[in-house]
């Protein structure tokens, strides 16, 4: 896919769980639209591909946000070598599958460790880089709207990530930066074979929903990074703590 419009020369990017999926996709598009972008991961395969791919524009780092300070040396590397942010997509996210008996206090505390507490250290630590004309991006979930049993963690962490795209749009307006929040659906990524299911659930999972989505089908990661990149963008400029949803009509009709 090449891209011939350059909304974001020069532009400083922030992406957590930028090695895959969505996170990934959305590091290309920023790239190829002319921005420097620093993307974070955990997994050592990842981040050696993702450097491969995204190449010299693009810095790649371990971070593991469910350990907040690991985020101060990223932090420090921003700004010794760009001084500012111009974009922050908080979008590193994983969740387990467990019916209402079998969640466990970990699994609560592993959920909203990365998810929630992942995505609020994220802009807490990245605030004082972001230039006035700034924008926050966060990623949600459909879940967020709707009742599904065995994903109660899970949905609840994205719950508490679309308040925040208000309660952050409303602390750092003064400031002229923007906070909002995409909500992917049923879309093609890794994300799903992190759930905890085997193959075989998977498979009955995936064909229960696209059969419900009225679209047809699951999502592609690039549909969801256009929305990010339009978030960011001067385009949205008067757009503050709202969410896009982006799951075929999943969760409206």
């Amino acid at each position: 896919m090449t891209y011939s419009i350059r909304n974001f020369d020069d532009k400083v990017v922030l992406i957590t769980g930028g090695t895959s999926g969505i996170g990934l996709e959305t590091a290309r598009q920023f790239v190829a639209q002319g921005a420097q972008v620093i993307v974070t991961g955990v997994t050592a395969q990842r981040l050696d591909e993702a450097r491969l791919e995204l190449g010299e524009n693009a810095l790649v780092l371990t971070a593991d946000l469910r350990q907040p300070e690991s985020l101060d040396a990223v932090i420090s590397e921003i700004s010794r070598r760009f001084g500012r942010l111009d974009v922050v997509f908080a979008n590193a996210g994983a969740g387990n599958a467990s019916p209402l008996e079998d969640v466990t206090a970990a699994q609560i505390h592993e959920q909203f460790g990365l998810n929630f507490s992942g995505a609020f250290f994220t802009v807490q630590k990245a605030a004082p880089l972001l230039s006035k004309g700034g924008s926050v991006i966060l990623t949600t979930s459909f879940l967020n709207a709707v009742g599904t049993p065995g994903l109660s963690i899970l949905s609840a962490t994205k719950a508490a990530v679309r308040s925040l795209a208000r309660t952050l749009g409303a602390e750092l307006a003064p400031r002229g930066i923007r906070v909002n929040a995409v909500s992917p659906g049923p879309i093609s990524t890794p994300f799903h074979s992190k759930l905890g299911l085997s193959d075989s659930q998977l498979k009955e999972v995936a064909a229960g929903i696209e059969a419900s989505v009225p679209l047809g089908r699951f999502g592609e990661v690039g549909e969801v990074a256009k929305v990010v990149l339009f978030l960011a963008s001067d385009q949205a400029s008067f757009i503050t703590g709202e969410e896009i949803v982006v799951d075929g009509g999943l969760s409206q009709f």
